[in-house]
Parts: C-alpha cells; structure tokens; sequence
C-alpha cells in the first residue's frame, strides 16, 4: 500500500478520535481547554509507547508506523510528534536545541495565533 494512502487513512482516523476524545473530556473541562489537553497527552504517551516498541522491540513495520504515527497521531494531535521530537533531542543530549524548540514553539505558535487571529478581523472590515 503506498506510504500516502497509510497516511491519509490515518489521518482519516485519528481526526474521528480526536473529535470523539476531545469533546468527551471537554464536557468535563467547564472553560478549561481539558479536550486539547488530554488529546495531547494521550497521543504524546502513545507516541512514545510506539517509538519505543519501533526503536527497542522492532514491533512496528515501517509501513504500521507510518500508519500509526504520522497519519492517525499526526491527525489526533500534532502535539504528540513535538513532544517527542524533543524527547529525542534531550534523550541525545542535545539540550540547547531541545529547549530552543520548546521556547520556538511556544512563543512563535502564539505569535502566530495573535497575528492570525488579527488578520482575520481585519478581513471583515
């Protein structure tokens, strides 16, 4: 099967979950944003728990990984990749990048956020 296909039905997949997932735990969150948080969780230990039976067990083939990882996390949460992106970074005693990507994340997605979300008023005036 080729890699776009695995992708994009992982995607298709990890979309319903994260709108099932997210909107189950939000009914609990009141104005807390506890549905984004516990997608984020969840795929970041799922993520973890399938890099490590990859990397240690060679449990996963590659075209499963694909599957799992990049199409249905990726479409759950994109959170997930981030957070072990920068696992990896630490776990490879590469410090300085990790927290490089923590702050650049942070800082630029919300920048982002705040400009996109003015640009987008400013488009009904």
């Amino acid at each position: 099967m080729s890699s776009l296909l695995l992708v994009g039905l992982g995607g298709f997949v990890g979309a319903i979950l994260r709108y099932t997932v997210s909107g189950a735990l939000q009914r609990h969150g009141g104005t807390f944003p506890l549905g984004t948080l516990g997608v984020n969780v969840i795929g970041c230990l799922a993520i973890g728990v399938l890099m490590g039976l990859a990397q240690y067990r060679q449990l996963l083939a590659p075209e499963l990984r694909l599957f799992l990882t990049l199409g249905l996390l990726g479409s759950f949460t994109t959170f997930s990749t981030f957070g072990y992106e920068t696992f990896a970074m630490l776990r490879d005693s590469n410090y300085f990048v990790a927290l490089s990507n923590v702050a650049a994340n942070v800082v630029i997605g919300f920048v982002a956020v705040v400009v996109g979300w003015t640009l987008g008023k400013g488009f009904g005036n």
